[in-house]
């Protein structure tokens, strides 16, 4: 007589509906905001730090990435919102618990000091204060590159909340690896040495992120491997990879392998992102990501109980 075999249990909702709700944002919308607006934060830094070393032709490039995707990650944003108006809305009040308000605040705060510290590169016109902005720019432009990881962490989507612990570090390490990415594209070889050097970091920390939070966010983490979001994380290596790899080695030497590097960074960036989006709309779509770690809570909990009691 064969032995049992145990049967996988299936999770069913009520009427076959989901328990939580998909997303209804648009990747193109959303993602592209996570990765336009990490490319901003991180080059508004990178721009401050070659100002203060006296790079200045890195300094002009980056401020144009902030600037660039500042304007790419509004409109994102104002066209997922629907009309502009509900963005100033959020004006309306401060609240430093929610980090859809705090980001909201950061940007409104971002947005004039990085335009200004590009006017005053450009134009010359108060260079002062176009230096002050600079260094504002990119004190805020920390945040502004990774608020947006809080924000998806306090949802109820399984793979985005359970990889809470994770997700900082890996949009950090996105950012700069996107910034890193344009900026070696548009300097000149002589001044890219700093940026080969945080372009390999800024990888190390996403490739080290990406591998860790599929194990760290429990049943959940398995989305981050499967269908799309699975396609767009690989690729996202990859991409990350060769981009520091050419970097890190021959980026110093070859004008052309240092911009053939920045673009595969751009590249690994933004799949990171879309990959991230795909998997948190996939974790919701299946009522096993919801009801395992919550049964694996209450077990949790009656055990810690039992021990107490």
């Amino acid at each position: 007589m064969s032995p049992r075999r145990e049967l996988e249990p299936e999770f069913a909702s009520y009427y076959g509906r989901p328990i939580l709700k998909e997303p209804t944002w648009e990747a193109r919308d959303i993602a592209g905001y996570l990765f336009a607006g990490g490319l901003a934060g991180a080059s508004s830094a990178i721009a401050a730090a070659a100002q203060l070393t006296g790079r200045p032709a890195l300094a002009r490039v980056s401020r144009i990435g902030a600037v660039g995707g500042l304007g790419f990650s509004v409109v994102a944003l104002v066209h997922d919102l629907g009309r502009p108006a509900r963005f100033v809305n959020m004006l309306r009040v401060a609240k430093p618990t929610s980090p859809m308000s705090v980001g909201s605040w950061l940007l409104a705060g971002y947005g004039p000091l990085a335009g200004a510290a590009l006017l005053s590169d450009l134009t010359g016109i108060a260079r002062p204060a176009g230096y002050a902005a600079g260094v504002g720019a990119g004190v805020l432009g920390a945040g502004v590159a990774t608020y947006t990881s809080a924000l998806f962490a306090d949802t109820a989507v399984p793979a985005w909340h359970e990889g809470r612990h994770e997700l900082p570090f890996l949009f950090a390490g996105s950012a700069v690896c996107a910034a890193s990415g344009f900026a070696l594209i548009g300097s000149p070889t002589a001044q890219v040495a700093p940026l080969r050097t945080l372009a390999v970091g800024g990888a190390a920390l996403e490739l080290s992120m990406s591998a860790r939070m599929p194990r760290s966010a429990g049943l959940a983490g398995e989305t981050f491997g499967l269908g799309r979001a699975g396609a767009l994380m690989r690729s996202a290596r990859v991409a990350t990879a060769v981009g520091a790899l050419g970097a890190g080695v021959l980026g110093g030497r070859s004008r052309a392998v240092a911009a053939a590097s920045g673009l595969a960074l751009l590249a690994g960036s933004a799949l990171t992102r879309f990959g991230i989006f795909e998997a948190g709309r996939l974790s919701t779509q299946d009522p096993k990501y919801v009801v395992v770690p919550q049964r694996e809570r209450l077990a949790q909990q009656d055990r810690e109980a039992a021990t107490v009691g």
